[in-house]
């Protein structure tokens, strides 16, 4: 931590938060130092988010009092917030879809009147300044709605650079990222800590922490257990604190016996996207799609599922052509589909868990075309005894949930459709050690059951560790297949680095 000014930036105290009755954060104490970049770790449903958020002001705390260099402040509301120089940067990219990227970047800091005129030239050139800065290649005037994730992330990140706040809370801002970006990321981190500035880091990948941040904070079942050194924890007692217990080694192959071919795909074509896709994948059979960020692997699972279609190329469902035109086809066929943005693509964030998790079979909860709320109370009852997702009641309104909470119930909304192949798109994005390790179980147990899984995922130990085969693409295309004996680290990046990166990196 670069040497600062003693009195604390933020000093949290006695911070609490209740949701529907339920304490989810208690008496949190907490100084946030100038000049630092403070980890917030622990489980999903943890606390880290919820007190981030409260000192972001977009959740009151229920009790307990803040202060900013000393002197008392009430954070009633982001506004505020951005004031007082504390900026946000969310989990999930927020932004106003058709909206410009340079007009989101700027939101929120006119100072001007109703009637001012707009300097859209001046607009712009900040914005190009600030994606050059980050080395993101984007048509600034474009409107944010089709921006990869990635990207949306970026856009984020730029305008909290923009912003020139005091404190900026990163809430697992890698997620989408590549990492020639995150690496880009970190080093303007470190160039903000040099200046002063302070910065919330919150992850759940460990060698990043470790790479990064100063000083580390964990939070368990709503409180603050530590708060030390980075220095002064080994990985293994980071994990301890953050689940209560040693975790043993939780990536291991299930075992499971391949049968016949499920999906199997050839010269899928959507132009300007992906090109000449062919794989298949058996029953039993987990088969990773690795590659970077931009690839098009998201984009090919979402032309089977019948999101957006392949302009050419067939689908076969167990050995029989399958018109896939829309996903009520993919799911009728027994295809199911945990989308990467489950903010956007994979939960109604209003409605209650229940209505969430029995999304997927009308046909079971209204039969007759009236819905049986008791039906669909005793399905969501018991798939979140099964997925053990944290939650105060079914009748909570999902976007209440941590992240891997919101993830688990989205599995178990397709689980509840007894689905023979799963397509998985990135399903541990954003969650924490402890209920990866359940995600990992289960994905081994629904192969072991039959299921034919393809697993889309960018960290590269998830594939190596869950998966019999691996594909990776580059640019659209497949450049690799390899066997789970034949399949490492090297071999993986080697074949997803774009050519054009190849031969500059080789010049």
């Amino acid at each position: 931590m670069s040497e600062a000014d003693a009195t604390p930036l933020i000093s949290a105290r006695d911070i609490s938060k209740s949701f529907a009755g339920v304490e989810v954060l208690r008496g949190v104490d907490l100084d946030l130092m100038k000049g630092e970049i403070h980890a917030l770790l622990g489980e999903n449903g943890a606390g880290k988010s919820t007190f981030a958020k409260i000192l972001a002001g977009v959740h009151l705390p229920t009790r307990g009092t803040l202060a900013l260099n000393g002197q008392p402040v009430e954070v009633t509301n982001p506004v505020v917030a951005q004031k007082l120089g504390i900026t946000l940067i969310h989990q999930e990219p927020i932004s106003f879809p058709d909206l410009s990227v340079a007009e989101n970047l700027v939101l929120g800091r006119s100072e001007d009147g109703w009637f001012s005129k707009v300097p859209w030239a001046e607009m712009t050139r900040e914005a190009h300044r600030y994606m050059d800065l980050l080395g993101v290649h984007i048509d600034v005037t474009r409107p944010m709605r089709g921006l990869s994730i990635a990207d949306q992330q970026m856009v984020e990140i730029a305008r909290a650079l923009a912003s020139d706040s005091r404190l900026i809370i990163m809430d697992e801002p890698t997620a989408p990222l590549t990492p020639r970006e995150v690496e880009t990321l970190f080093g303007i981190a470190r160039r903000l800590r040099d200046e002063g500035r302070t910065i919330i880091f919150i992850s759940h990948r460990l060698e990043e922490v470790r790479a990064l941040c100063d000083r580390v904070t964990i939070f368990r079942d709503g409180d603050k257990i530590a708060t030390d050194t980075i220095g002064n924890l080994s990985d293994a007692d980071i994990i301890r604190l953050m689940i209560g217990r040693p975790l043993k080694e939780y990536m291991h192959k299930h075992s499971a016996t391949i049968g016949d071919v499920a999906l199997e795909v050839q010269g899928l074509t959507l132009p300007g996207v992906f090109y000449d896709i062919g794989f298949s994948v058996r029953h039993g059979e987990i088969v990773g799609l690795g590659g970077l960020v931009g690839a098009g692997r998201t984009d090919v699972a979402r032309a089977i599922f019948g999101v957006a279609p392949a302009e050419s190329g067939t689908v076969k469902v167990n050995g029989k052509a399958a018109e896939i035109e829309k996903p009520e086809d993919a799911i009728a066929l027994g295809l199911a589909f945990v989308p990467e943005d489950r903010a956007v693509a994979g939960i109604f964030r209003t409605l209650p868990v229940e209505q969430n998790i029995t999304a997927a079979i009308p046909g079971k909860i209204a039969p007759a075309g009236i819905i049986r709320r008791a039906v669909e109370k005793s399905l969501a009852q018991d798939a979140v005894k099964k997925l053990r997702i944290r939650l105060a009641s079914v009748k909570q309104p999902i976007g209440e949930l941590s992240g891997g909470n919101q993830q688990k119930a989205i599995l178990a909304r397709w689980l509840l459709a007894d689905p023979s192949i799963l397509i998985l798109d990135e399903p541990t994005r954003g969650i924490d050690i402890g209920v990866k390790a359940e995600f990992y179980d289960m994905i081994g147990e629904l192969a072991a059951q039959g299921r034919a899984i393809l697993l889309i995922s960018s960290e590269m130990p998830e594939l190596l560790a869950l998966c019999d085969r691996i594909l990776v693409m580059a640019e659209g295309r497949l450049t690799a297949e390899l066997s789970r004996a034949e399949a490492n680290q090297e071999k993986i990046m080697s074949a997803a680095v774009p050519r054009s990166q190849r031969v500059e990196e080789a010049a």
